[in-house]
């Protein structure tokens, strides 16, 4: 896998750099924005796969970033106030507090949530739905990217099919961008193909891959990766983060010195479960938490539920595809997705 970084100044010009120097078949892991407004775009050249580790076509959002969750949701509001999108594009929606509750009820978010957005965004004073739910969400939302070029462990750590084992080989994907030695850690011996998938995922990586049995075990394996320069990133076996003995037993891994524990939750999940898993993870030591599975959902109210939580927002996918990445969204970008995908029948919203 031939893995490069691009500085650019907008996103057309991105991805004639990545077309010219890596080709029609390179495709796009990553993308963040840069101090100066410009773009940082991380590309691959290789046979995407996918979760089970066969060869794949690349996912379209990996293949165009214009359909990333953030470049898809984020900047079309401010544009529209500005005048410059043209004239078939959505007329801006003016806000109505009881229009706005039946929405994110639509996409089942907990009543009290719900509420308390609404009333929030009533409070902002502004009379553009999309903008007004935007400013009350920045009231409740914590948005932290992780920055693998710093961190020395990640324990990534959630219920059973939240996706932790692809979030690790994205974390993976990103590290080998960074230019950071990675190795993978699988910890789940019990579960039937957990360990060769993580080893499949390592070997299309070209990462290191080891295998703890227990806690003592993972510690020398994180001090080995300080000592090395390397990121280990461990994936875990699922479990309930509610359940007490559960969850002493996991807050023991996290206590690892220079283990940061990330939360993994899906956002096909009940979102008042969601809500409640996500503040048990906050107790077991976790501070971030990553939000998966947004190309296989219509309602959003999980993902707002975990949003609004105690963790702070690191990521969330739209995709089982490695290449695809992990995206970061906005308080404006959730807020647009919010109201558009609910606009009309809330059982037919979609994030794409």
């Amino acid at each position: 896998m031939q893995l490069r970084t691009f500085l650019a100044r907008n996103m057309p010009e991105a991805l004639s750099l990545v077309r010219a120097e890596m080709g029609e078949e390179a495709v796009i892991v990553g993308s963040q924005r840069t101090k100066d407004g410009g773009l940082m775009i991380r590309a691959a050249v290789d046979e995407a796969f996918d979760p089970e580790g066969e060869a794949a076509e690349p996912d379209e959002a990996a293949d165009d970033l214009s359909s990333s969750f953030e470049s898809g949701h984020g900047a079309a509001p401010i544009r529209h106030l500005r005048g410059e999108l043209p004239k078939s594009a959505p007329v801006a929606r003016s806000f109505n507090r009881p229009e706005l509750l039946g929405l994110l009820l639509g996409h089942r978010a907990p009543d009290t949530i719900a509420h308390d957005l609404a009333k929030t965004a009533e409070q902002s004073g502004l009379s553009d739905m999309t903008l007004a739910l935007a400013c009350a969400l920045d009231r409740r939302i914590k948005i932290e990217p992780t920055d693998v070029a710093r961190n020395a462990a990640y324990l990534l750590v959630g219920p059973n099919g939240a996706g932790k084992t692809a979030v690790a080989a994205k974390f993976a994907a990103h590290a080998r961008l960074s230019h950071r030695a990675v190795k993978l850690v699988a910890t789940d011996t019990a579960g039937a193909g957990a360990v060769a998938r993580l080893e499949t995922f390592a070997k299309h990586l070209e990462a290191p891959f080891v295998v703890a049995e227990n806690a003592e075990d993972l510690a020398k394996i994180v001090a080995q990766c300080g000592e090395e320069k390397f990121l280990a990133i461990i994936d875990t076996a699922g479990f309930d983060p509610r359940n007490g003995k559960a969850r002493s037993a996991f807050a023991a891994l996290a206590k690892i010195e220079g283990v940061e524990a990330l939360g993994v939750v899906s956002a096909a999940a009940d979102a008042e479960e969601v809500s409640e898993i996500a503040g048990a993870l906050a107790t077991l030591g976790a501070g971030r938490l990553i939000v998966t599975g947004l190309d296989i959902t219509r309602r959003l109210g999980a993902l707002a539920a975990a949003a609004t939580g105690p963790l702070k927002l690191a990521h969330v996918t739209r995709s089982p595809f490695i290449a695809a990445g992990l995206e970061t969204l906005t308080p404006l970008s959730l807020a647009r997705a919010l109201i558009e995908t609910g606009a009309g029948d809330a059982n037919r919203a979609s994030v794409q």
